[in-house]
């Protein structure tokens, strides 16, 4: 590898680190706002610990899918699900945020990142269709565990993703277990506000 070309990559990932800071709506157990890069990493563990029940799958590539299927957000932010609408604009920030992103690569690896992202955002092949709905299972599994603020939407869940989560049998069932964890936490009073 070239020089210029580790300082372009130094300089790429210095610019990614800002995905630790890029808060989202889920919570923590223990109570923190989770940011972009934590649900990422977990997205990434979740393909790879159930990656046995999906045969036929270019392991490597899903996991580079998911890797890179947030990264705009690094520049703009994350919207959360909830406050997204239909032709809102959110794919086309996030692909020229991408782009801003990846300017430091060399061109074969900025069109590697891209085609990535776009394969995930058109669910162009079985291993993006399975980062997409295993990009819902782990948002919904954050959900069931997060030490959520009182009024946390979780009839919000019971829909969110079902698309995407009904790709693939194993994904289905997962949703199945995630739906029925969703239910019990929607059971649960609120804990009472505490005394100003």
């Amino acid at each position: 590898m070239k020089t210029e070309e580790i300082l372009g990559a130094l300089d790429f990932l210095r610019a990614a680190e800002a995905l630790k800071d890029v808060e989202r709506s889920a919570h923590t157990s223990r109570g923190r706002v989770e940011s972009t890069a934590e649900h990422t990493w977990r997205l990434c563990l979740m393909a790879m610990l159930f990656a046995d029940g999906l045969e036929g799958i270019d392991l490597g590539k899903l996991l580079r899918i998911c890797i890179v299927h947030d990264l705009g957000e690094a520049l703009s932010g994350d919207i959360p699900a909830i406050v997204q609408t239909p032709g809102g604009g959110k794919a086309a920030r996030e692909r020229a945020d991408l782009e801003e992103l990846c300017r430091p690569l060399p061109e074969a690896r900025r069109a590697e990142i891209l085609a990535l992202w776009e394969e995930y955002e058109a669910a162009a092949t079985p291993e993006a269709v399975l980062a997409k709905g295993f990009d819902k299972l782990e948002t919904l599994l954050q959900h069931t565990q997060g030490r959520n603020p009182a009024g946390f939407d979780y009839a919000f869940n019971l829909d969110y993703g079902r698309k995407q989560t009904a790709a693939h049998p194993l994904m289905a069932e997962i949703r199945a277990i995630l739906d029925e964890a969703t239910r019990a936490r929607m059971a649960v009073p609120p804990p009472p506000k505490e005394a100003p």
